[in-house]
């Protein structure tokens, strides 16, 4: 006997599917919001003559489902009528116990007959042999538009290279930039235009420069509270601060940590992950070793502290930054260095009060931050975003973008009232090799340029003011003129 049947199926598509009765989606479903996302997944799927299946993959609460009704909102708009559009969450109970082929079969045969349909998969990691599934529908229909979400990175990459090449995209959905914060709260910033981003700071005058910080002043006084809890839309909106942190520990870290890895990959005991993750929270911005780590822990060995780090990645809930060769040095041992995926997680694990009033907590979460916008950023064009260690000095340089072909781009946070660059500084030592190095410092009239003494000229801008003119060239990157 069947765990579930097709009637008890179709209740529950049309609950999740009101706009087949009522032809729109309900406005708490939508917000008046649209991430950077949206705008990359709309212009995925109005591409006619490359047909893709679009994969948004993020942690939990960080608008995935959001996008996707956001996009049926649009095509319903479009006049695409209602029962050409389905959205099925495979997170349900209901539907996890489901067959697949029924799921469709049940839409098919009860509400729309046509092959011609958009579907909304929602956390579709839950279905067994998802990439598959997805390859046979894009096989067979090929006037099928599909929209999928996942929390398992990996999982969704592999299944791309394997089952995916050439069929669909994966578009990454990271917590708010720090400019998507500022918009979603409502502060009023005066348009910059398409061509201020940092690297654009290095060709300006100081007076030019200065009137650029003038326009960013409104934004300097958010800069914190986005450190604390910023990086999720709802709890961004949320009047009480430590109720939005509860939240996320419940329903981001808990989740996570103790339901949906533990299924995903079997993890018999989610104690030792939470250990590892706990830690990792801690080191945020520094460099990990797997075997210290394993050792610091006690009775969790070397490959299952490397495994845990891998999960932890897969759900979006830490980057690992690796190194980077540069100027032909080699790179001796290779560690990364872990960032976990937004300050606001470490904040909420850690509940440590003193964190804005310790100079060298506060630099960690910045560091953090600044690298999930770069790497952000930067997801499309780079090779990748690692750091540096070596050179005469023996020292680091926090990020560096390593671009296919051309110069990198160095970037180092100095993220302290005062913010000297010594000489010896490895981001001086290679700045002939960069295209751009960029010093990250904290106080609001700490901005211009740097002279190295071999005459290159580096970039000082404050935090704030590198995260909201990154956002603002995305924007633009995104949405055109808009």
């Amino acid at each position: 006997m069947a765990i579930t049947t097709k009637s008890q199926i179709l209740k529950v598509l049309k609950a999740f599917n009101p706009w087949w009765a009522t032809g729109s989606v309900h406005p708490d479903f939508t917000k008046d919001y649209r991430r950077f996302a949206y705008y990359e997944a709309m212009k995925r799927i109005d591409q006619t003559d490359l047909r893709r299946t679009v994969v948004l993959t993020g942690t939990r609460r960080v608008g995935k489902t959001t996008i996707q009704y956001q996009m049926i909102d649009t095509l319903l708009k479009r006049k695409i009528p209602p029962q050409r559009i389905v959205f099925i969450s495979l997170d349900h109970p209901m539907l996890k116990l489901s067959n697949f082929n029924d799921i469709l079969e049940c839409y098919h045969e009860n509400i729309c007959p046509d092959q011609n349909v958009f579907y909304f998969f929602d956390e579709i990691q839950y279905v067994a042999d998802w990439d598959k599934w997805l390859k046979t529908i894009y096989d067979m229909q090929p006037e099928t538009r599909m929209i999928a979400t996942g929390s398992a990175s990996p999982a969704l990459m592999k299944g791309s290279t394997e089952s995916g090449a050439g069929r669909w995209s994966i578009i990454p959905v990271p917590t708010l930039s720090f400019f998507e914060y500022c918009s979603l709260i409502g502060v009023n910033v005066p348009d910059l235009g398409p061509s201020i981003r940092p690297t654009a700071f290095q060709r300006m005058t100081q007076a030019e420069r200065a009137s650029i910080m003038l326009k960013l002043e409104p934004v300097q006084n958010h800069f914190t509270r986005y450190l604390q809890v910023g990086g999720f839309p709802e709890l961004a909106l949320a009047s009480n601060d430590l109720m939005a942190q509860q939240i996320m520990r419940e329903d981001v870290v808990d989740k996570v940590l103790k339901r949906d890895l533990p299924s995903l990959y079997n993890i018999r005991s989610a104690t030792e992950l939470e250990r590892i993750f706990l830690y990792l929270c801690n080191v945020s911005s520094n460099i990990v070793s797997f075997s210290a780590l394993a050792k610091e822990l006690e009775g969790v060995s070397r490959p299952t502290v490397e495994n845990y780090i891998n999960y932890l990645e897969s759900a979006n809930l830490i980057y690992q930054s690796w190194p980077v060769e540069m100027a032909g040095r080699k790179v001796l041992k290779s560690q990364p260095k872990i960032y976990i995926a937004d300050a606001a997680i470490r904040n909420a694990v850690l509940m440590d009060d003193d964190v804005l009033t310790n100079p060298i907590e506060l630099g960690k979460m910045v560091e953090t931050a600044v690298y999930k916008h770069v790497a952000a950023f930067y997801y499309q064009q780079a090779t990748r975003v690692g750091y540096y260690r070596g050179g005469r000095s023996g020292n680091e340089i926090d990020i560096v973008v390593d671009y296919p072909n051309i110069k990198n781009i160095l970037i180092e946070v100095k993220y302290r009232e005062q913010a000297p660059v010594p000489n010896t500084d490895a981001i001086i030592e290679l700045s002939d090799q960069a295209s751009a190095g960029i010093i990250i410092t904290k106080r609001a009239d700490d901005y211009g340029t740097h002279h190295t003494p071999s005459g290159k000229e580096l970039i000082r801008i404050p935090a704030f003011a590198f995260l909201y003119l990154l956002g603002n060239a995305e924007r633009y990157g995104y949405r055109g003129k808009d």
